[in-house]
């Protein structure tokens, strides 16, 4: 995906977020060029396909996702909540 900025901040990785009913782990790491965004997303849920790339495509549009390589477990969370734990995670990798 295409971002339409990068992160600052100089941490590596952040995590947030715990995998259980209703909610989701988001990792984020740092590498990749700073017009690159790519997300993983490892969910038991199907059939949710088009909700997914909503969210996704929202938060890159949104949030400094540039440079980051994020993976996402999934537990059955909500948009609202993945939406919160992405924006989080951006925020924690954000600190200096």
């Amino acid at each position: 995906m295409r971002p339409s900025t990068a992160a600052t901040g100089t941490r590596a990785r952040a995590i947030v977020g715990v995998v259980a009913s209703g909610n989701l782990e988001v990792l984020l790491e740092r590498g990749l060029p700073a017009n690159v965004c790519v997300i993983d997303v490892a969910t038991a849920a199907h059939g949710f396909a088009a909700v997914w790339e909503a969210v996704v495509g929202d938060f890159v549009t949104r949030q400094p996702a540039g440079g980051l390589h994020i993976s996402i477990n999934d537990g059955g969370a909500r948009p609202d909540m993945v939406s919160l734990r992405l924006a989080q995670g951006v925020r924690l990798i954000e600190e200096l």
